[in-house]
């Protein structure tokens, strides 16, 4: 004779709600299935949600994740040393853009004696380039010369798997689909910032060696001036067809277009890594926003020295025509 079968409701046993759960249950199998920004939006929820995402171990994975230059032995040991939550303090610092509030150059801590540049490019979510960048700030030489770090050798290329674009639009389509992670971290001071849009804002082919240049940028504002934090990714194409990564590099540029020194520059990087971070909301959206006014203040500015330059000419040549007219009557009348 079968024995019967006993079948345990919900009813019966209870409700069992997400607290009911096993701590570790709720780490290992909700938690960690969550991104930075999801991650920070549990935390909120609750008390125990907010002990739960405190764990270090899940902002580690997080930050190695999203930004694979930072699985670096000296990277681990640095951010896990971050005041106010190790990794999870590195996050904060390092996803969204730079306020667009303007700082000011007045600090009261010197300046960074080194930066670390951790860079990261995704193509469709695929990482197809990585690197740390060590540059050091208290030589004359940086101090200066223009501002600039390049990651590879001018004869260096890194290989990839993507398809080299012919087409414009294709290049178009790398605009959604080519992201950058460009972290300055200053390695005493524990500070970080990310100075790429993190998508493009422009993409231009050489018509006659084909090769394309995608840039990156960031509005930085300190002490009321503007300048452009300017990323810029070269990519060509080798013989058999595939995309060649060829330059990654970042200069700094002021509104007139000139190359700011290191020494100038230093004085915009430690405003943005003492400043007030962004929220990391529709970071994208905003990053596209500040470039396209950045530009039509720049095309604002040069119309208005146009104008300038044009009334001092006419001022200048209406003086030369005074002046040889006086000459010619003091010529006749004498």
């Amino acid at each position: 004779m079968a024995a019967p079968t006993t079948t345990t409701t919900a009813a019966q046993c209870g409700k069992i709600g997400f607290s009911d759960l096993h701590p570790d249950i709720i780490k290992s199998h909700v938690l960690s299935r969550l991104n930075g920004p999801a991650l920070g939006s549990a935390a909120c929820c609750s008390a125990t949600l907010r002990q739960l995402s405190d764990d270090d171990s899940l902002w580690s994975d997080i930050c190695h994740s999203t930004w694979p230059s930072t699985t670096s032995s000296r990277l681990r040991r640095l951010i896990s040393t971050f005041p106010g939550g190790g990794p999870r303090a590195f996050f904060s610092h390092a996803f969204p853009i730079p306020t667009d509030r303007n700082l000011s150059a007045q600090s009261q801590s010197p300046a960074p004696e080194e930066l670390i540049s951790a860079v990261d490019v995704h193509y469709k979510n695929k990482l197809i380039f990585t690197k740390i960048q060590e540059t050091e700030t208290v030589s004359g030489w940086f101090r200066c010369s223009p501002f600039r770090v390049d990651l590879l050798e001018p004869k260096d290329v890194v290989p990839t798997q993507i398809k080299h674009p012919q087409e414009e639009e294709e290049c178009r389509e790398m605009i959604r689909d080519m992201s950058l992670s460009w972290i300055l971290i200053d390695p005493v001071g524990r500070r970080a910032v990310n100075l790429s849009s993190q998508k493009a804002v422009a993409v231009q082919r050489h018509w006659l060696t084909g090769e394309v240049q995608v840039r990156y940028a960031s509005i930085l504002a300190v002490d009321g001036a503007h300048v452009q934090c300017g990323i810029v990714v070269t990519c060509g194409g080798a013989e058999s067809g595939e995309m060649q990564v060829r330059e990654v590099s970042l200069e700094m540029e002021d509104m007139d277009g000139m190359h700011l020194n290191g020494k100038d520059s230093l004085v915009f990087l430690q405003g943005v890594l003492e400043g007030k971070k962004g929220t990391g909301r529709k970071r994208v959206e905003e990053g596209q926003r500040r470039y396209q006014e950045y530009v039509e203040m720049k095309r604002e500015r040069r119309e208005r020295k146009q104008r300038t330059e044009g009334a001092l000419d006419m001022l200048c040549v209406a003086f030369g025509v005074s002046i040889f007219v006086a000459f010619c009557c003091f010529v006749l009348c004498r």
